[in-house]
């Protein structure tokens, strides 16, 4: 089911970074880089049908707050007819908004934020701009966990993460379809 409803997004929305939900070996790989055992303010960029975002309910704690923004409108209805935790906000807005979107949540920054938007197909303002705006809305510490198609080079993604983040590390996950590459950026 989430396959056929991400290949109708995929044809419709440029913005659906994949035809495919991330395997689980993807979302286990980019949620090994979050410490559940705390109190966390969690972001997830482009949840589509919320793969990542069962994964966190799952094993975050139930103090935690998770904001979901979700730009396309159908993967929103989507999540609202699935999702009732009252852990979890959506929101139907862009990645560059967060800022609006969390004082709107009655939040000052984050814990982490979770990204699969498909940072290839943004002109470069754009980019820029979310990834300043991704960098003021974390915590001193936080972590920006990003997930792309190894199809990506260095110069599509990480060049730009260096420029707001002092710590920059990227991994290959090859159980994916098509395998992923995952960047961690510290504040």
């Amino acid at each position: 089911m989430d396959t056929i409803t991400y290949l109708k997004n995929f044809v419709k929305d440029r913005n659906v970074a994949s035809i495919t939900p991330t395997s689980s070996f993807g979302v286990k790989r980019v949620c090994s880089k979050i410490d559940f055992e705390r109190q966390n303010v969690i972001i997830e960029y482009g949840p589509g049908t919320g793969v990542f975002t069962r994964y966190l309910l799952k094993n975050m704690d139930d103090a935690s707050r998770l904001i979901l923004i979700e730009r396309n409108k159908n993967f929103g209805s989507i999540l609202k007819k699935k999702i009732h935790d009252p852990r979890v906000v959506i929101v139907n807005d862009s990645a560059e908004n967060v800022l609006d979107t969390l004082r709107a949540c009655r939040e000052s920054q984050a814990d982490y934020i979770l990204s699969g938007i498909p940072f290839i197909l943004l002109n470069d303002e754009l980019k820029n701009l979310i990834l300043y705006n991704t960098h003021r809305a974390l915590k001193k510490g936080g972590k920006f966990l990003v997930y792309q198609t190894c199809f990506q080079t260095d110069n599509h993604l990480k060049v730009h993460l260096d420029r707001y983040f002092p710590i920059v590390r990227s991994k290959y996950e090859l159980r994916n379809i098509p395998p992923l590459r995952v960047y961690e950026a510290i504040k």
